[in-house]
């Protein structure tokens, strides 16, 4: 059977319109192996699909009258909100009716519409949220959690470790990803109470390849592929790459280092622990970020990202 990938078509600042464009993007393609459900309000879809020669025979509209806005309240929003786009999404996700959740929507009603709906996966303390970090030597690291546990246990960590590892070597290609312990010190026994609990956990886990502590300095390096901390720590981090890439946009000089932050290149972020892929894009998504969101739902289909973490976690 085809895989069914389900997009909000109405989250983001620039839904409809960029999300139909992302569609179009991603079925103007060769290979198209997957059938697109569009939910969002059927009134407002129509007239955009027949404009941009949407390709019926690939896609089918959901209909979902209402619209969780940015600023909403998730848990509020959601239960007030049933016929909301995300709250329709995550009912197609949990009854098996798509293989596959995508929007760029409420961050937080995606979070709580994911936990909610399809839960964690068994044995999982709590899903992180990951980013790509661009590496100076034109390599691709991942850096975990980035906001979603502020505060963390060292067993947390361990599972980021893991879960970061099978996603760097089956979507990023890193055949054997070392895996680097956000600290203040490269030494053992450097940091918190958090990071010296949770050094002696990876030291000992032989489903990674832990190659010690990181610094800050190291982050765009190649000192590690995958990078654990707290989402406190991740966010913060995060934050800085985007402030960094804004700067960089106003200024005169162009350069291929820093293009390489665009977030629009890698289209979204995958909540990593739970048993189907939520991808969750940023608000200010345009047609290029969707194509790519659509693109990474697939390959994590395709390439069985979901049961390969569950076989390493047990």
């Amino acid at each position: 059977m085809a895989m069914v990938i389900g997009i909000d078509m109405m989250g983001g600042d620039f839904a409809p319109l960029e999300t139909v464009k992302g569609v179009e993007l991603y079925l103007s393609g060769h290979n198209i192996p997957a059938r697109l459900l569009l939910v969002g309000d059927e009134a407002q879809l129509t007239p955009l699909l027949k404009k941009h020669k949407i390709p019926m025979n690939h896609v089918d509209v959901v209909h979902a009258p209402q619209t969780i806005g940015m600023f909403e309240h998730p848990t509020k929003a959601l239960k007030e909100k049933p016929d909301s786009s995300i709250s329709t999404g995550f009912k197609l996700l949990a009854s098996n009716k798509i293989d596959a959740f995508i929007s760029a929507g409420n961050t937080g009603a995606m979070l709580v519409g994911t936990l909610f709906s399809i839960k964690a996966m068994e044995g999982v303390i709590r899903p992180a949220i990951s980013t790509i970090i661009p590496k100076m030597n034109g390599g691709t690291s991942l850096l975990l959690d980035v906001g979603l546990n502020a505060d963390c246990k060292p067993e947390q960590l361990n599972q980021f470790a893991i879960m970061g590892s099978v996603y760097a070597r089956l979507v990023l290609g890193i055949r054997k990803p070392r895996v680097g312990l956000m600290n203040v010190g490269e030494e053992e026994g450097k940091g918190n109470i958090l990071m010296q609990g949770t050094y002696p956990l990876l030291k000992e886990n032989k489903h990674i390849h832990f190659v010690g502590n990181v610094e800050g300095r190291d982050v765009l390096m190649d000192k590690a592929d995958v990078m654990v901390c707290d989402g406190f720590t991740g966010n913060i981090i995060l934050k800085m790459a985007e402030s960094l890439f804004e700067i960089y946009q106003q200024s005169s000089v162009k350069d291929p280092y820093f293009e390489r932050f665009n977030f629009e290149n890698y289209g979204g972020t995958p909540v990593l622990g739970v048993p189907k892929p939520v991808i969750i894009g940023h608000g200010i998504s345009e047609a290029k970020a969707f194509m790519n969101m659509l693109h990474l739902a697939q390959m994590m289909i395709e390439k069985s990202v979901i049961k390969k973490m569950k076989e390493e976690l047990q």
